[in-house]
């Protein structure tokens, strides 16, 4: 049975590495497609703490391989970031790496760079403590999540074949347990309609005013959309709008409008869109509804894309992954867990969603500080979550192997 102190005196030694690492990631700027510099710090490191194998996927992912167990853990932390947005509504420059009294502070200190800092000390801690055996420990860093999440594990496992048997992604969960969350995608609306000067509007058919009852009709489906226990409510929401016109003076003959559809248990993206397809003003008007693609090209010069649908997905609490994450959060904060659930999306809607992997959650710091000018990441969180990512395996293959 694993000792938490010896554990925690451990991870202790770590800790002034641990900090100057967390602080060189958030001073080296990452946003998607970017990830290079970032993605090459880390293998540095993974390098220093000894792990077996380090290498570069196509996509740019960074991936550290230690020990060749049967069952392969896969840890995973995207290393990319949102922007900044205003710089002047910052108090600290955020790309310094700011460090003051326990906490570290600047962009993708909480979403989510410096769980990868827990990840490769978390290896560091199974190498010192001699706790291989029984499994491969995997730990991802991977790109472009922000734009588009579970598609840098989608190309990992389908196209480069490391496949895992389990999966644990270190998006922030404030060190609790998680176990699914909604899934979503992204929509577009296209109403067409026939220009004419503003003057005499009537020679026209407006296709903005076509498009606003078919926003008060996707509004109003909200109160229908499906509810689950665990998960919440599915949504629904008109995030943006444009319209093609000739000028300020005519009748615009197109308008498109864009949806942030949330996804709980029983709702897919073919019953979303037909939901959609189904509302009285978007048949009335002819109205073309679509589901939007992605397409981009990594920092290697791969081009990728997918369709933006993420699923939704749940893990059942009675499965032997979410069992062993909570025995191992148990060893962690002395005290008894339960498991919960994201508010946003992560790249499980990959893992889990698309691939029927098993996959929980479990990472440093708090969500309420992801894409905010206040990201912080306390560093008694990293040594938490070192532990855990040590000692999963242990509950996980090693104790049940016995």
């Amino acid at each position: 049975m694993l000792d938490g102190k010896i554990l925690r005196d451990a991870v202790g030694k770590y800790e002034k590495d641990m900090i100057a690492f967390a602080r060189d990631l958030v001073a080296i700027p990452g946003f998607s497609t970017t990830e290079e510099k970032v993605a090459k710090r880390i293998a540095q490191e993974m390098r220093k703490v000894g792990f077996d194998s380090v290498k570069f996927d196509k996509m740019g992912n960074v991936i550290g391989t230690l020990g060749n167990g049967k069952k392969k853990i896969m840890y995973d932390a995207h290393i990319d970031t949102v922007g900044v947005g205003d710089p002047k509504a910052w108090k600290w420059d955020p790309f310094k790496g700011k460090f003051e009294k326990g906490m570290i502070y600047g962009r993708g200190a909480t979403d989510q760079k410096l769980s990868m800092v827990s990840m490769v000390y978390g290896a560091k801690l199974i190498k010192e403590l001699r706790l291989e055996g029984g499994y491969t420990y995997i730990a991802v860093g991977s790109c472009m999540e922000e734009d588009c999440d579970g598609l840098p594990l989608l190309h990992l496992i389908q196209k480069e074949k490391l496949k895992p048997d389990y999966v644990v992604l270190t998006e922030p969960t404030n060190l609790q347990v998680y176990r699914g969350h909604r899934g979503r995608m992204e929509m577009k609306v296209v109403t067409k309609g026939r220009s004419c000067h503003a003057s005499a509007p009537e020679r026209g058919d407006n296709a903005v005013v076509k498009m606003s009852y078919i926003i008060q009709e996707i509004t109003k489906l909200n109160e229908k959309l499906k509810n689950d226990k665990f998960l919440g409510k599915g949504t629904v929401a008109v995030t943006a709008i444009e319209c093609k016109t000739p000028s300020y003076n005519a009748v615009p003959d197109e308008c498109t409008i864009y949806l942030d559809r949330r996804m709980t248990v029983g709702e897919t993206v073919d019953t979303s869109v037909k939901e959609i397809q189904a509302l009285p003003a978007v048949k009335k008007f002819g109205a073309k509804v679509e589901v939007l693609q992605y397409e981009a090209t990594a920092w290697t010069g791969l081009k990728v894309g997918q369709e933006k649908y993420f699923p939704t997905w749940v893990l059942p609490e009675s499965h032997e992954l979410v069992s062993s994450a909570l025995k191992t959060a148990e060893l962690v904060h002395a005290k008894k867990q339960t498991a919960s659930k994201w508010v946003f999306s992560t790249n499980g809607v990959a893992t889990a969603g698309r691939l029927k992997i098993p996959t929980i959650g479990f990472g440093p710091s708090n969500e309420i500080y992801a894409h905010t000018v206040n990201e912080q990441m306390a560093v008694e969180d990293l040594l938490k979550a070192a532990i855990f990512y040590a000692a999963l395996p242990q509950y996980l293959v090693v104790e049940r192997a016995k």
